[in-house]
């Protein structure tokens, strides 16, 4: 690829003495929307607050558009943040809300009512310029703080979790409104979230983060479909993931044959739910619990191998809670873990 837009170089951020983040590395291109997906405490929201110069690295380097901003104060950085709590200025209207950045930066009123007016068109609140903020479903708020952002014509715009306190529709709402908006501003957008739906819906790359540290990088296909470690196959719905050892799956109670011959290289193998075959194979499992899904049923059995979740066709035979069944890890179905 071309000179990264934004890129993070051994980057090192720590709280006192703990390391929260560790020599990360990771860049992204002009115009390209990346979501840094992993679980609470991961690390990915110091990471967008150090990009935002909300926190002072404790080592490495940050560069945007060919500049080091290490060290620049935040509002001399060209990067934008929506926050996961909207953070609206309860007693300004939605106008002045997105106003206040302009005003902040002493824009002249002609092109500070020209921008805010487009902003406000953009999100389509153009018709709820003069109600305040507590007026406003969720979602208009979300709309609200994107379109505070966005005014400010960022180089770069970093969202922390923004649609998590919507509800479902308005969520799947919200990530198409940010997909418009992101194509027809053509702004990087770094998307911060737990989510695998959002980032895998939303994003041309994701970056997977792991106790401060980058798990792996890809396209979402890449990343959905050849998970490269246990901890990312488990993350986006590999949940039957096992570590091999000597060429046998790593069990509860040590040891178990795959039934197949292993790969060598192998590091581990997953399966998700719905690849288990029940009724046969070489394995044997009792049925703990049983859950109607409408179009499945998902199944927890206890095993050998420990927990093993199977979603098969309601259709299909039931299986009583308490039965003995046979199961089937099928090599077909596997998918290869290079890394434990």
């Amino acid at each position: 690829m071309s000179d990264p837009f934004l890129e993070l170089d051994a980057l090192t951020l720590t709280y006192g003495d703990t390391i929260a983040v560790e020599a990360l590395d990771f860049h992204m291109a002009a115009g390209e929307l990346v979501a840094l997906l992993g679980p609470s405490g991961c690390g990915k929201t110091t990471t967008m607050r150090a990009i935002a110069g909300l926190m002072r690295p404790a080592a490495g380097h940050i560069r945007l558009d060919g500049r080091d901003i290490t060290r620049v104060a935040p509002n001399r950085r060209g990067v934008g943040l929506v926050f996961q709590s909207y953070a609206l200025f309860p007693h300004l209207s939605v106008y002045e809300n997105v106003a206040f950045g302009l005003r902040i930066a002493r824009i002249r009123a002609e092109e500070l009512e020209r921008r805010t007016h487009a902003a406000l068109g953009a999100v389509g609140l153009t018709d709820f310029a003069g109600r305040a903020p507590a007026e406003l479903s969720g979602g208009q708020q979300q709309r609200v703080a994107l379109a505070r952002s966005i005014v400010m014509e960022p180089k770069l715009l970093l969202l922390d979790e923004p649609l998590s306190n919507l509800d479902a529709r308005l969520r799947l709402e919200m990530r198409t409104e940010l997909a418009r908006l992101q194509r027809e501003f053509g702004i990087a957008m770094l998307y911060v979230t737990h989510d695998q739906a959002e980032a895998l819906a939303l994003a041309d790359r994701i970056i997977v983060m792991n106790d401060g540290k980058v798990e792996q990088v890809g396209t979402p296909e890449d990343i959905y479909d050849r998970p490269t470690s246990v901890f990312v196959a488990d993350f986006v719905g590999f949940e039957n993931t096992f570590r091999v050892e000597r060429g046998a799956l790593s069990g509860a109670n040590g040891p178990v044959d795959a039934g197949f011959a292993v790969t060598e290289g192998a590091r581990g193998l997953a399966w998700r739910p719905q690849d288990v075959t029940l009724g046969q194979g070489p394995h044997r499992g009792r049925i703990e619990g049983a859950s109607y899904l409408g179009q499945s049923v998902e199944y927890l059995m206890s095993s050998p191998l420990g927990p093993i979740k199977a979603e098969r066709p309601a259709h299909e035979k039931r299986h009583a809670t308490g039965t003995e069944v046979t199961f089937d890890l099928p090599q077909a179905r596997a998918v290869e873990l290079a890394r434990g």
